[in-house]
């Protein structure tokens, strides 16, 4: 049985571009997003991958990322199932935030803390450690049945969203996740066992 799962984040968005804290704001992809997308989509076709079903979050840039994807894989229409709790992390009172203008601000390294400390959310938002809580209960009861049971599955998110999932899927410790960098429409291919556990992973950025 082939129990697959793939990840990847979205393509390049406009306020990625514009160097902005995003979170759970909604802008669009850039040009540069929507190749990375095609690219992606390309690279799974390459290894002649295909999938039974797609898992994304509720924000556009993730939606639209997994459309191009699975338009380049023949797969348009494939069951798609969207759910909040894969959105990405919630910056709170730095979104829309220019990111040097917060370090201004606030300090770099107040700014550095938010960003990269695992348990320490921003202003009126939340850690990767809150991101993860409502991540991987979701995954556990949602996407992880469904792998097992040997449904092919795309899952296409959110940097710090995946962040939570790879840490549980490759038992890494929060130091170690928040040093991973996830490239933008980067797929990363997990193969499991029968217990959820990796038997194999393939970043397709390396």
């Amino acid at each position: 049985m082939d129990r697959l799962l793939v990840l990847v984040r979205h393509g390049q968005s406009e306020w990625n571009l514009q160097n902005l804290f995003t979170g759970w704001k909604d802008p669009g992809l850039t040009e540069q997003g929507l190749a990375e997308a095609h690219k992606a989509g390309e690279q799974l076709r390459d290894l002649k991958l295909t999938f039974d079903l797609a898992f994304t979050s509720v924000l556009s840039r993730a939606q639209k990322t997994l459309d191009v994807i699975l338009e380049e894989l023949g797969q348009t229409g494939l069951e798609t199932i969207k759910d909040q709790a894969l959105n990405e992390r919630d910056y709170g009172d730095l979104t829309g935030m220019n990111k040097d203008e917060a370090r201004e601000k606030f300090g770099e390294d107040q700014v550095h803390i938010w960003r990269r400390s695992y348990d320490v959310p921003p202003p009126g938002g939340e850690s990767l450690k809150m991101t993860a809580e409502r991540v991987l209960p979701y995954y556990k009861t949602e996407i992880l049945p469904r792998v097992l049971s040997g449904k092919r599955t795309i899952v296409a998110a959110h940097g710090n969203s995946l962040r939570a999932l790879i840490m549980e899927l490759e038992d890494l410790s929060p130091e170690e996740i928040l040093k991973r960098e996830l490239g933008t429409g980067t797929p990363i291919i997990y193969r499991l066992d029968e217990n959820g556990g990796v038997v194999s992973v393939q970043d397709l950025a390396d």
